[in-house]
């Protein structure tokens, strides 16, 4: 029986105990059939903001990474298009047949495309048997040789290159292919160094050790169980390598210019001497053999394997 209480008129009222009842403001917090609609609302509008954002977001990133290559095709095939005008003066291939009759800068397209594959090489047989003995064997200093190879890279270039030059200068090095291939070689060595170490140590002994308990020789071994299982860690190191050499710039001009002049020493010119849609041409032509390589490579990069050749083992 719910207890008795009298009211300031005197009178007697009865009040429940019982916990749905409750009084008037316990009622107002318990969610009612027309507070439903009210949250659904909310939650929507919340769903809505956070797309909108999400989008703001994606949107801005792809300016971020796609702006400058959307500048560069743009003025590539204008006559003429400057601020504050929204629309270029006209339309015109002109910059691209200017670029292509012009032999300083194919030879210097000339001279990166032989370069880099040369120094892709040369690094593939100076690394590829050290990255070998760095997975599979357990030598004194292996640890301290290995953390080394990033020195390279530990320090500004610039100063690094100009301490080589005042030695190539002895060497009779400067102006020379060696020089550069020097230069593009040092560039590559933690890509080829690193990397495919992560792929031979990925390779399981149990396959290896089954193959020399079939008969098969340490040669073969290698050939037919280790070497195709690590390819994929060889073949990214070995883009990496190339995009590295390929680019490089700074050694390159320092050790080989003005006789030996690439794409990328060429841009440094090309800001001062050639019209800006000269260079947005040949801008986007020395961007042709990277997007081809890392879209050619890109499940073997996105796989993980650029990331493992990274790890101290």
């Amino acid at each position: 029986m719910p207890p008795l209480t009298q009211s300031s008129q005197g009178t007697i009222e009865t009040t429940s105990s019982h916990p749905s009842v409750g009084t008037s403001a316990d009622r107002s917090e318990v969610p009612t059939a027309d507070s439903k609609p009210a949250n659904a609302v909310s939650t929507s509008m919340g769903k809505v903001v956070k797309a909108a954002l999400t989008w703001l977001v994606a949107i801005i990133a792809m300016l971020f990474i796609f702006g400058p290559f959307l500048w560069l095709v743009s003025h590539a095939f204008v006559t003429s298009w400057t601020y504050p005008n929204l629309w270029p003066d006209g339309f015109t291939t002109r910059w691209w047949s200017v670029v292509f009759s012009d032999e300083q800068l194919m030879s210097s397209v000339g001279n990166s495309l032989i370069l880099a594959p040369v120094t892709v090489i040369i690094s593939s047989l100076v690394c590829l048997p050290a990255a070998y003995a760095f997975s599979r064997f357990n030598f004194p200093g292996r640890r301290a040789f290995q953390v080394s190879l990033l020195a390279v890279n530990a320090f500004p270039k610039m100063g690094l290159f100009v301490a080589m030059a005042a030695i190539f200068y002895g060497l009779h090095l400067m102006e020379t292919v060696a020089g550069i291939l020097i230069v593009h070689l040092i560039s590559t060595l933690v890509n080829m160094t690193w990397i495919p170490a992560a792929a031979f140590s990925s390779v399981p002994r149990s396959l290896e050790e089954a193959a020399s308990d079939a008969g098969a020789g340490k040669f073969r071994v290698f050939f037919s169980v280790t070497l195709p299982l690590a390819a994929p860690g060889i073949i990214v190191a070995m883009v990496m390598s190339f995009l590295a050499s390929f680019d490089e710039s700074q050694g390159t001009y320092l050790v080989g210019a003005p006789k030996y002049m690439t794409m990328p020493t060429q841009m440094y010119s090309m800001v001062l001497n050639y019209p800006e849609q000269v260079s947005a041409v040949f801008a986007l032509i020395l961007a042709v053999p990277s997007v081809v390589l890392l879209v050619s490579c890109r499940k073997y990069i996105m796989g993980g394997r650029l990331a493992e050749g990274f790890q101290i083992r």
